[in-house]
């Protein structure tokens, strides 16, 4: 009977849940009239949460679409915000 020696480390490797890593391309090649949420928050280096109390309480910076329920940012609005050109 042959037993695999597998280290702790693999283990923990194995087992772990698969980490998410969102890749943003640079806003300067951003073409999409809106972003969600989540993407807009990267770009003006801000939480999500941030924006959706913009979004509730009307009072930040920039207002968003509502589009079914789900928040959309425009594009153009976070360019100039952020200095862009667009």
């Amino acid at each position: 009977m042959q037993t695999a020696s597998i280290s702790i480390q693999a283990m923990r490797e194995a087992t772990a849940p698969q980490q998410f890593t969102a890749q943003f391309l640079p806003l300067e090649q951003v073409t999409r009239p809106n972003l969600r949420t989540s993407e807009a928050a990267h770009y003006l280096n801000r939480r999500p949460q941030t924006l959706r109390c913009w979004a509730s309480l009307e009072n930040g910076p920039l207002r968003p679409i509502r589009i079914g329920g789900l928040l959309a940012w425009p594009t153009a609005e976070i360019k100039a915000l952020t200095g862009v050109p667009a």
